[in-house]
């Protein structure tokens, strides 16, 4: 199937009206509505917002693929936008976007659907086209352009099966992304250009929508000197035993295959150490990298487990409203339904998060029969007491004894395969968690987090200086990545174990970054573009409401002054939050509940604001002034 199949002139807008990501998703959702391409234009749209809080799909050089795969879409359709301007598509290279594809797939697409959209992606990686879909004047000039390079499935498969010799050594890579449509094979065919420009062999397997293609052989994964995973879901990797394997997500495919190609040749990566068997990741729980498999199941239970904390802890927030002790029967300030508010946020919402990041851990080790397990001994470990460290232990058991019953039961017959998911896994899963954690787990963990809460509430002034300090800067080193959620899992923890000093600290060093920019950008103006200037207004809102990410596209494009600027900022905030004792109740929100859940709110407002001008300040002094705009 051509791609022009799909791509038609009634699916094509030469002028985008909008400069923003939303605005545009709406225009090109329209477009698509309007050429009768979908069923449920409301539902489409939902599941393309759904793909682009995964990751932006603005992939740089100026180019944007929104997509999303579901049952909205009535037939599959490519839509095309074009903006002189440029969109803020929150693009990995911090440039706007020009060129706008929407990827429209079915549930039930065919491959033939499948790779003529997939074909898509691999054009738009090549300059020339970008250039001349920049230029051309009509609908049927960009057809055409779309046609003149687009190449049948058997051109293809020939260019698959004629790599390039090299005396460097072959090296080996997978692509893949959730929807498997666009980053796949946009990461493949970047290190394909980029291994032949530096005369490397390379063979890549893509792990898409429609399947898995050009697959690795046994033989080629022997003689190769390292593998490239460049994916952001499970792919079989237990075949790599004993290879260096590279790990990162499927967009340093796109934007870093140089780099990428560079340290495989250096055999520059851990030697991966497999399960043995030969058993895929959807079959054996996931098998990962050294150090990756921890990170990702964890961040899956931590990224579930967050709308439950800010919906909850927001709800627990308005509840103080009426007073801080309105909730309670008897005090004077008793009011109803500040006390339901404070049931359905704390004692219902909260009360449900150490169980569903337990069930969500297990969950991403052993896919759904991992769920069941890891919720029940999660709820085991609230129930007694072990909180947090008991709800993790949890996750992990629960999610490892699936893996081990999924071996177990391998050899019962096949007409038995049916009972493993509803009785098998679900019984067994549950008794062999629910026994070790009432018999093993959970009184020590429990002993453990009382002493932690004790210990924490007898530190003196100077030491719970050091602990904000430590605490509000870990929150800016990477503002929403690993060392961020360490943090602020951390504090969710005292928070459900009743010490709610260190979270004042962890709030105060996650607003810091996005309002020091944003005065930044307001008091030195000459130091930041307009485009810079524009968003640092943004940024004000972003860290008022503790959304610390409004801080990364200036740290992407300056990270040795920015970074340090906001480290040193938050850390200064978290710092003067412990040495003013100030406690804080809700676990997310911000300005929208800092009156009503601190005892010091007007110290804590200070503390944050002192952070915020340190990192102005710094990021003033630090950063050089850019030319005149004219």
């Amino acid at each position: 199937m051509k791609i022009t199949e799909l791509l038609t002139k009634h699916t094509i807008k030469l002028n985008l009206e909008s400069s923003q990501k939303e605005n545009v998703i709406e225009e090109l959702v329209s477009v698509l509505d309007q050429a009768g391409k979908l069923n449920d234009k409301e539902g489409y749209k939902e599941a393309v917002i759904n793909r682009e809080k995964q990751s932006s799909t603005g992939i740089g050089e100026g180019i944007a693929i929104p997509h999303a795969k579901t049952a909205s879409v009535k037939e599959p359709a490519i839509a095309f936008g074009r903006s002189k301007g440029g969109v803020d598509y929150e693009s990995l290279d911090g440039q706007p976007s020009h060129l706008v594809f929407m990827i429209a797939a079915t549930d039930g697409a065919n491959n033939t659907h499948l790779e003529a959209l997939s074909r898509l992606s691999t054009l738009l990686m090549r300059e020339e086209i970008r250039k001349q879909l920049l230029e051309a004047s009509s609908e049927d000039e960009i057809i055409d352009i779309i046609n003149q390079h687009d190449k049948d499935d058997e051109e293809e498969e020939q260019a698959e099966e004629a790599p390039a010799s090299s005396a460097k050594g072959k090296i080996l890579a997978v692509t893949a992304c959730p929807t498997g449509i666009a980053h796949t094979f946009m990461a493949a065919d970047a290190l394909k250009e980029k291994a032949k420009e530096l005369g490397v062999d390379i063979k890549v397997e893509t792990n898409g929508s429609s399947g898995i293609k050009n697959g690795l052989t046994a033989q080629e994964i022997e003689d190769a000197v390292a593998i490239i995973v460049a994916a952001d879901k499970q792919v079989e990797m237990d075949r790599f035993q004993g290879k260096h394997v590279i790990e990162v997500p499927v967009t340093a495919g796109i934007r870093r295959p140089q780099e990428l190609i560079e340290q495989a040749l250096k055999q520059d990566a851990p030697i991966y150490q497999g399960k043995g068997g030969g058993a895929s990741a959807s079959e054996d729980g996931a098998a990962k990298g050294k150090g990756g498999g921890f990170y990702k199941h964890l961040m899956s239970g931590v990224s579930n487990m967050l709308p439950f904390v800010v919906g909850g802890g927001i709800l627990v927030a308005l509840s103080f409203f009426w007073g801080i002790n309105a909730t309670k029967p008897g005090d004077p300030t008793y009011n109803e339904f500040a006390a339901v508010l404070n049931s359905i946020g704390g004692t219902n919402a909260l009360g449900l998060i150490v169980a569903v990041l337990a069930g969500f851990i297990a969950m991403s080790i052993a896919d759904r029969p991992g769920f069941a397990p890891g919720m029940v001994g999660g709820f085991m470990a609230t129930q007694a007491g072990a909180g947090f460290l008991g709800g993790l232990i949890a996750g992990f058991l629960a999610g490892y004894i699936v893996v081990l019953l999924k071996k177990v039961f391998a050899g019962l017959p096949q007409v038995l395969d049916g009972l493993k998911p509803v009785l098998l896994y679900p019984l067994f899963g549950i008794f062999l968690t629910g026994i070790i954690m009432h018999y093993v787990v959970n009184t020590p963990v429990k002993f453990i987090m009382d002493g932690m809460t004790h210990w924490l509430e007898g530190l003196g002034t100077g030491n719970l200086v050091v602990m904000g300090i430590v605490l509000g800067g870990m929150m800016a080193i990477d503002m929403g990545g690993p060392i961020n959620k360490a943090a602020f899992t951390f504090g969710i923890a005292m928070i459900e174990a009743g010490n709610f000093g260190p979270h004042a600290a962890i709030m105060a060093g996650g607003m810091v970054p996005p309002l020091g920019i944003a005065l930044a950008t307001t008091f030195f103006k000459n130091k930041f573009s307009k485009r810079d200037r524009e968003a640092g207004i943004t940024n004000y809102v972003m860290g008022l409401s503790f959304i610390t990410e409004g801080a990364i596209p200036f740290a992407a494009a300056d990270p040795a002054r920015v970074i340090p600027s906001c480290i040193i900022g938050s850390a200064v905030a978290g710092g003067l939050s412990q040495f003013f004792h100030v406690t804080l109740q809700a676990p997310h929100g911000g300005i929208f509940v800092l009156f009503f859940t601190t005892n010091h709110a007007l110290l804590y407002l200070l503390s944050i604001l002192i952070g915020a001008v340190v990192t102005a300040l710094i990021l003033g002094i630090l950063k050089k002034p850019v030319p005149t705009e004219k």
